[in-house]
């Protein structure tokens, strides 16, 4: 090769390189520029279907990270080890949604606290999740985004566009809905398409009472170092706290992404090479709250690989329950076990009863 060549064939990836930079930067402006930026608390989406006040002393909940009806036994997952992005066909999703949706009425609930349901995103094909669920069982709803990205830039392929959030389903009337941000772990420009995460706070007015019972939906951090997950931990329980202060019945319920303290000695984590839940700890909660979980049923699975039961390839933990204040009375929690068919996660079956004040 001549020094002629050498210095055109120099010019050539100088070019190109500078080119890639340029392209970056726009991504990083133009991701700035259309960055979801949520006020700490706003009005939620809500949807009422009737008027109906709480009335009785027994409830039945249930909590399901329904992971965007993509994430079936047959999926695995980028971010945990595995190579899927997105669902493997608009099929799949369906096929989920119909399997979630005949879960749901199957269990019968007062309330359901859903969370990865999408509303439009290229990772589920723009399948409206959020408009199913309302539509087909017919209850009040309340919405809350947690992830909006117009791009979401990575990995290889990217994710591209996704909007998804928690849906909170009541049979009683929800009278005020607000979502309340969390706070942030990442930094700019890593935070510009990355989740920011939310409660979704729900009021129901409790018949020939002025208390409400508020019912918290959650979704706490994912993938962080951990001091995410504390600090929002400590947030949400604060939160909670000063609202039962206020003379109210509180539940809390969803996705806490650590390990309930009870399910320890049944799905210890023995391999750390992987994504591993946080830990709760019970010395957190304030006097006469309790963390709800059933210790022995898994809720949740690694996606490293599809699902075989008995495998032992996917390592399981018990990370969705509930927290519940001391006014409420825990009758029965049960993992519903559907063998991860239709979502990475388990729903989690709850009936309590509220105590007298």
């Amino acid at each position: 090769m001549t020094k002629r060549t050498l210095k055109k064939s120099l010019k050539f990836f100088v070019v190109i390189l500078s080119l890639l930079a340029f392209l970056f930067i726009l991504l990083i402006i133009w991701l700035t520029a259309t960055e979801f930026r949520p006020a700490p608390v706003e009005s939620a989406q809500l949807y009422s279907a009737g008027s109906d006040v709480l009335s009785g002393d027994t409830l039945r909940i249930v909590t399901w990270n329904t992971g965007y009806a993509a994430l079936g036994k047959e999926a695995d997952s980028f971010f945990d080890g595995g190579v899927d992005i997105r669902a493997k066909s608009p099929e799949s999703v369906s096929k989920n949604l119909s399997g979630i949706l005949d879960t749901l009425k199957e269990l019968e609930a007062d309330i359901y606290f859903l969370q990865e349901v999408d509303s439009d995103s290229s990772r589920s094909y723009f399948i409206d999740q959020r408009s199913f669920y309302i539509s087909e069982l017919g209850m009040s709803g309340s919405y809350a985004l947690n992830f909006s990205c117009r791009y979401v830039p990575y990995p290889i392929p990217p994710l591209g566009r996704v909007n998804s959030g928690l849906l909170t389903l009541s049979r009683w009337n929800i009278e005020q809905s607000d979502r309340i941000s969390l706070p942030c772990p990442f930094s700019w420009p890593v935070r510009t398409a990355n989740l920011k995460r939310c409660l979704n706070v729900c009021y129901l007015p409790i018949e020939g009472s002025d208390s409400y019972l508020i019912a918290v939906n959650l979704h706490l951090e994912a993938y962080d170092d951990g001091s995410g997950k504390k600090e929002q931990t400590k947030f949400l329980l604060d939160f909670l706290k000063e609202a039962y202060a206020q003379g109210n019945y509180v539940i809390a319920g969803g996705d806490f992404n650590q390990i309930f303290p009870q399910s320890s000695e049944y799905f210890p984590i023995t391999d750390t090479g992987y994504w591993t839940p946080g830990e709760l700890n019970v010395q957190d909660l304030p006097d006469g709250w309790q963390f709800i979980c059933d210790a022995d049923g898994a809720t949740c699975r690694l996606l490293n690989t599809p699902y075989v039961k008995g495998s032992g390839e996917n390592h399981l933990y018990v990370i969705d329950g509930f927290i519940l204040s001391p006014n409420l009375e825990c009758i029965q929690v049960e993992t519903i076990d559907k063998g991860f068919a239709f979502s990475d996660h388990q729903p989690v079956f709850l009936e309590l009863k509220l105590l007298n004040q």
